[in-house]
């Protein structure tokens, strides 16, 4: 890959996101996660509702993961970068999770999604050109 296919958003920690620890609970990283893929695929101009309202191809999460590093805490401002490693018959996205103040890596992860077609729930073993395209543009995917 010629161009690395990223982003970073940055976020601050919401006192509704924190646990009775007062640390961020575990499962809103993926929220996080959510965030930055968002704006990854805006940001490259893809629109995964209207693309499914014209295309009927749908991309769900079908795994994910995150290695928890070091927590998060209320108010506290963090990034959120995320990278693209395949787009091809898959797509998959590594995350990572750092403070603002001093850098610290506090998690990263992984997600894989793949194409289904409505309302077939029928996977397609590819993804569909046109998201290739707005990643990569002609460039074939290695």
């Amino acid at each position: 890959m010629a161009q690395s296919v990223s982003t970073s958003v940055t976020l601050k920690v919401p006192f509704y996101d924190v646990d009775l620890m007062q640390i961020v609970w575990h499962g809103n990283y993926f929220k996080y996660f959510e965030v930055a893929r968002h704006t990854l695929f805006t940001e490259y101009g893809v629109d995964l509702r209207r693309y499914m309202e014209d295309t009927r191809y749908v991309f769900p999460v079908v795994r994910s993961t995150i290695k928890h590093i070091w927590p998060l805490r209320f108010n506290d401002e963090f990034t959120c970068t995320v990278v693209l490693k395949e787009a091809r018959v898959r797509i998959v996205l590594d995350f990572e999770i750092k403070l603002i103040s001093n850098g610290r890596l506090c998690a990263k992860g992984w997600t894989e999604q793949v194409a289904v077609l409505l309302p077939e729930m029928e996977m397609v073993f590819q993804i569909p050109e046109e998201i290739q395209k707005a990643f990569y543009g002609n460039e074939q995917l290695k």
